[in-house]
């Protein structure tokens, strides 16, 4: 199984820059992959994911060279309490080049760095290689009540700056995305919520 990073359009290790690049914000797409897109194509599919994608769209191109994906993928030999979980959910439990694990189409020629992890959350030290330490992180993607917040909470306990746009996030379920920005509205001011249209005009 790959945990390393896969470079799309941008170099494998972006160095982080001085403190004026490290006050510009990264543009954080979680999981945006076959597998939570569609109801109709997996159990762990969001039937909120169709409706982000025009925003993640709008906000990849807004953050030029600042732009990271990140894609869930199974381990191969889980261990601890992922056993049962992949017992239950023996569906997902396939190669890391499975179709399921692909990011969409509709964003695979998004230029950005794309980085796999085998966990929900992805605040490990692949990501944190490229964004710096302390990092602005603008959040979006899927599921918001899963792997989204999963990567929001280790961030801001790590001090990095979190805004999550909620109208970018899409959850398990309407109701699922409602309870998790609620939860993560708890953390303010380290996690704070925007729209697209804030971000992208102010």
């Amino acid at each position: 199984m790959s945990t390393q990073g896969t470079p799309v359009g941008l170099p494998e290790v972006v160095e982080p820059g001085g403190a004026d690049e490290h006050d510009l914000p990264w543009l954080v797409i979680v999981d945006p992959q076959n597998i939570f897109a569609s109801p109709d194509k997996s159990p762990w599919g969001s039937p909120m994911f169709a409706g982000t994608v025009e925003n993640l769209r709008a906000l990849a191109a807004a953050h030029p060279g600042r732009t990271v994906i990140t894609r869930f993928v199974a381990d191969d030999e889980p261990n601890g309490s992922w056993v049962p979980y992949y017992a239950e959910w023996s569906f997902a439990q396939v190669p890391d080049d499975d179709e399921l694990y692909a990011i969409v189409p509709e964003l695979a020629d998004v230029e950005a760095l794309v980085v796999t992890e085998p966990t929900f959350g992805k605040w490990h030290d692949m990501l944190q290689v490229v964004v710096g330490e302390q990092p602005r992180l603008r959040l979006a993607g899927v599921a918001t009540d899963c792997c989204v917040i999963a990567t929001a909470l280790p961030a801001a306990d790590d001090g990095a700056w979190v805004e999550l746009v909620t109208d970018a996030c899409a959850g398990s379920s309407p109701e699922n995305q409602e309870l998790a920005l609620r939860q993560m509205a708890l953390f303010a001011p380290q996690i704070t919520q925007v729209t697209t249209a804030e971000i992208l005009h102010g």
